[in-house]
């Protein structure tokens, strides 16, 4: 037993040092251009799943409108247009120098099949290690529900809606 367990201790401490000596001598990828580390974006997405799941608003306080979809609008467009692109532009170029990338919400089907809380806890507290901010502490609850109820419904916009997402990105 006592060998089992001095092998068991061996093996864990050479795994350790090896994982130092990865990353002191610089082998892991750090830039943004390169190739993700083995299993990281399967980690990191059981991870966000999990905690979202657990953690997401079930319901709006505020019900989806023309006006509300215009005031999320603009949100977008001040917030972020920058990095998620807005319809029918080329993404930024932050947008392209991101990794990951972030997702461009208004092709294919972006968020429309997330629940609006999903995207308001996403807003709401950002996601580590992919250069989502969180916006608790810079937009209102209200302002991050219109956006949140915006991209819910983002394949089913009034025309108001989508032309100020079609304009130029505010500064």
């Amino acid at each position: 037993m006592r060998l089992f367990l001095f092998g068991f201790i061996s093996a864990f401490a050479l795994i350790l040092v090896a994982g130092f000596a990865y990353i002191e001598l610089g082998l892991a990828p750090v830039a943004t251009s390169s190739p993700p580390l083995p299993f990281e974006r399967l980690i990191t997405g059981i991870a966000l799943d999990a905690r979202v799941s657990k953690e997401a608003p079930t319901s709006s306080p505020i019900q989806p409108s023309d006006d509300v979809y215009l005031a999320g609008a603009q949100v977008y467009e001040n917030n972020c247009a920058v990095c998620h692109g807005s319809p029918g532009q080329d993404q930024s170029a932050i947008g392209k120098g991101e990794f990951p990338k972030p997702p461009e919400l208004f092709k294919g089907k972006g968020v429309t099949d997330d629940p609006a809380g999903v995207t308001y806890w996403k807003v709401a507290n950002g996601i580590r290690l992919t250069g989502m901010p969180g916006f608790k502490g810079s937009l209102t609850s209200e302002q991050m529900w219109q956006v949140s109820l915006l991209l819910a419904n983002a394949d089913k916009l009034p025309a108001d809606a989508q032309s100020a997402l079609h304009g130029p990105l505010a500064h």
